[in-house]
């Protein structure tokens, strides 16, 4: 007879394994003596970003913020957003960011949605905004700003008031809670997406045993810190690396840091990377140093990906994920960027290990290999659910698997093609039409730097694809050339009825193509997006 294990209403800390702070600490106590981080003129060593993390943990302290508060940041680039989110994580505090380039409205639902009663922002940015959000939120509670303001409480003097102490790891359960990610709003109202410790160690996991990081990490931000920056920072510092950070992305000043500073590895979004090709003095700077590029946030041109890789080598690895499972889906490593295989280009990997992944037809059930289906996920990566909306949160998680919404096929060898986005498939005369096809026969033409693909209302299709075409620098080429190459290579039903050129695609704060901005223009303010 089997025996009978004791029953523990405590969390079962014996087989607990380290969370992603826990290994945090290790790190910052590892390598105290090197340098961390440089952030403009701030060069700080793990030793300080260690000591910082736990004056501020006793300063949340001190000011009632603890476990079971709701920590917002809203902050441009900097050293203390990492802090702050270390001492976060130690105080076993839920915390979110709020996108620096979201409107007033946007923060202020989401603040609300999030039930956040403490508002940490960036002074020299975000006073104003502080101040806005105050009246708006009920339950906002605590403005804290990185500096000296004239809104709320300085958290930087009241954490100047205590003494560094040892960091100790937080007593919280792998399934509480860690952060919430409010998804784009690409339809309705952005969902609040709750991830759990379990689901950031499993990131962390995959990030260390599948992705290829260089034997030295000097590591390049220069998306936001608060958001996909910042999830580079647990893999860097356990290698005892350091990163720069920009506040930004521009392109000289993104050579001219990777020369200065010799960078190793960067992460770059399809957008970044075009602007930098397209960079007329990109010849003048030595970026030799560079081994690993990541990339991913939204969909790549094959086409621009092979000038990439001739221009700069075999360096290149691409992760694909999305705010309900981060990150960490699949992974196209750096060999797979093989020239001489050039239709593997438009993959976005193969599923990695840690993860159960299927392509799932409307009934739940798995395509044949090189059908398309939607990309579905099972694992421990997994958010728990959408905060405060149970039908929505069993819709995206339908026969017991998470529904991506990314419609792929995959080949023999397990590679997935991602072909578009479940909502964005335009069915134009009755046939299916994806984006992601189009605009990869568009981007392969030698005057376009990017596309983007709607559908607009049409009383004799349906609906008609519409391209709108950003040119490179000093090139042209007519609309029926493009008209014409589409055609050729994805047959009549594809080939764009109308085509615009424009200055620049427009993006969404998580830095991917806005095609609701774009829709609207001829869709209205309806809601109805389909025909």
């Amino acid at each position: 007879m089997a025996p009978v294990l004791p029953q523990h209403d405590e969390p079962d800390y014996l087989h607990r394994e380290p969370l992603p702070v826990d290994i945090l600490i290790r790190s910052l106590d590892r390598y105290a003596d090197r340098t961390a981080m440089y952030v403009g003129d701030a060069e700080l060593t793990y030793r300080q970003v260690r000591d910082q993390i736990s004056r501020f943990t006793q300063a949340y302290a001190a000011l009632g913020i603890a476990s079971g508060s709701a920590i917002a940041i809203l902050s441009a680039n900097r050293p203390e957003v990492l802090i702050a989110q270390g001492a976060n994580a130690l105080s076993g505090i839920r915390s979110m960011a709020l996108h620096p380039m979201g409107s007033l409205e946007d923060h202020a639902y989401v603040l609300e949605d999030a039930g956040i009663d403490t508002l940490v922002y960036d002074p020299s940015a975000f006073e104003e905004r502080a101040a806005q959000l105050a009246p708006k939120v009920p339950g906002l509670k605590n403005l804290l700003a990185f500096g000296p303001t004239e809104v709320g409480t300085d958290l930087l003097a009241e954490s100047a008031k205590f003494e560094a102490q040892k960091l100790v790891g937080p007593t919280t359960g792998l399934d509480d809670v860690f952060s919430l990610a409010y998804t784009g709003g690409t339809t309705g109202k952005p969902k609040g997406v709750q991830i759990s410790n379990r689901g950031t160690a499993t990131m962390l996991r995959i990030q260390m045993t599948e992705w290829e990081w260089p034997s030295e990490t000097r590591f390049l931000v220069c998306t936001p810190l608060s958001h996909a920056g910042g999830a580079f920072w647990n893999p860097t510092s356990m290698r005892g690396g350091s990163i720069v950070v920009l506040p930004g992305f521009n392109p000289e000043k993104l050579c001219k840091a990777i020369e200065k500073y010799k960078i190793t590895a960067t992460m770059l979004v399809p957008t970044m990377l075009y602007a930098l090709l397209d960079y007329p003095d990109l010849d003048k700077y030595d970026l030799s140093s560079l081994e690993t590029v990541f990339y991913g946030a939204s969909a790549i041109s094959p086409a621009r990906l092979a000038e990439a890789i001739e221009r700069f080598g075999p360096i290149f690895f691409q992760f694909y994920g999305q705010a309900e499972c981060p990150m960490a889906i699949s992974a196209l490593r750096k060999a797979d960027h093989d020239l001489s295989r050039p239709e593997r280009l438009a993959s976005c990997g193969r599923p990695v290990p840690w993860l159960h992944v299927a392509l799932l037809d409307d009934e739940g059930n798995e395509v044949p290999d090189g059908e398309p289906g939607e990309i579905c996920v099972r694992g421990p990566l997994i958010m728990r659910g959408y905060l405060n909306k149970p039908e929505q949160t069993a819709e995206a998680t339908k026969f017991g698997w998470l529904h991506t919404g990314d419609v792929a096929r995959k080949d023999e060898e397990g590679y997935l093609y991602i072909v578009d986005r479940k909502k964005d498939m335009i069915v134009s005369g009755g046939f299916n039409v994806f984006p992601r096809e189009v605009e990869d026969v568009l981007s392969a033409h030698p005057a376009v730097a990017a596309a983007a693909v709607i559908g607009v209302p049409d009383e004799k299709w349906g609906e008609s694809v519409t391209a709108i075409v950003v040119l490179r620098p000093g090139k042209t080429v007519s609309v029926e050339e493009l008209q014409a190459l589409v055609k050729e290579h994805k047959g009549a039903v594809h080939s764009p009825k109308t085509v615009e050129f424009a200055d620049s695609i427009p993006l969404s704060p998580l830095g991917k193509p806005d095609k609701k901005a774009l829709r609207a223009k001829y869709w209205g303010e309806s809601g109805r997006q389909v025909n």
